[in-house]
């Protein structure tokens, strides 16, 4: 069984740390910057022994430079953004494998919020591992892909079993969830989820991971029909503020 450790890092992202006990190795995925990285390392008695990158952004990649200097670990992300990403080591794109340990994560591309994002998704352990493309009830914006390209990625997403458990970058549940009652109003599951997150929140607790039987059951963007919703949907919440 693969263990994953959250860490918190710059102003609302999650670091994840997948550790594999049978192999002592460990996996960084997405790591904005180094040191709260390097604290959660420490305080386990781990190394990191590879860097997983889902897109470019400087608050997915900020922390690689510093890993590989400390740890020597390659860094693995999405080739078609190679041109973006300085420490980039191996490329890969969709159907590529990556392994830790004995466990086997297949790369998806997921273009839209950048041309090239990936995810890393461990089928036989339901785990996936989203970046910036699906969150809490909520998806990334679309920064250089169409509403065409994530609502297939939605729709990719939502044909995973209902346990598979999703591993986003960003704290913005409370936020998408707001926006998922303008949406929605009458859905129960999304109101007594909201009485959790809201919970949670106040007592400085985190929402993530979640799992695709949540987002199936509350998140609009996956619960969109068809394109043309999907993408009034994504505009509403691009101007929402609350």
């Amino acid at each position: 069984m693969l263990e994953v450790v959250r860490v918190a890092a710059l102003s609302d992202n999650y670091v994840w740390l997948i550790h594999d006990a049978a192999t002592d190795t460990t996996v960084a995925v997405d790591p904005g910057e180094a040191a709260p990285v390097i604290a959660a390392l420490d305080a386990r008695g781990w190394r990191a022994a590879a860097i997983w990158t889902t897109h470019w952004h400087p608050d997915h990649t900020g922390g690689n430079a510093e890993l590989i200097a400390r740890y020597g670990c390659a860094v693995t992300g999405p080739e078609a953004e190679r041109a973006k990403i300085a420490t980039l080591d191996h490329g890969v794109g969709e159907g590529d494998t990556v392994r830790i340990g004995d466990r086997v994560a297949t790369v998806l591309e997921t273009p839209g919020h950048t041309a090239g994002h990936i995810v890393f998704h461990f089928a036989d352990d339901h785990l996936m591992f989203s970046g910036d493309t699906l969150f809490a009830m909520g998806c990334g914006r679309l920064f250089e892909g169409s509403a065409a390209q994530m609502f297939a990625n939605m729709a990719r997403f939502a044909a995973m079993p209902d346990e598979t458990v999703v591993y986003g970058a960003h704290e913005y549940t409370l936020s998408n969830g707001r926006f998922a009652l303008t949406v929605e109003p009458g859905n129960a599951a999304l109101r007594a989820r909201m009485t959790e997150v809201e919970r949670l929140r106040d007592a400085g607790g985190a929402t993530l991971p979640t799992t695709i039987g949540l987002e199936r059951a509350t998140n609009p963007f996956l619960r969109a029909r068809d394109v043309q919703e999907f993408a009034e949907r994504r505009a509403g919440k691009d101007a929402f503020r609350g």
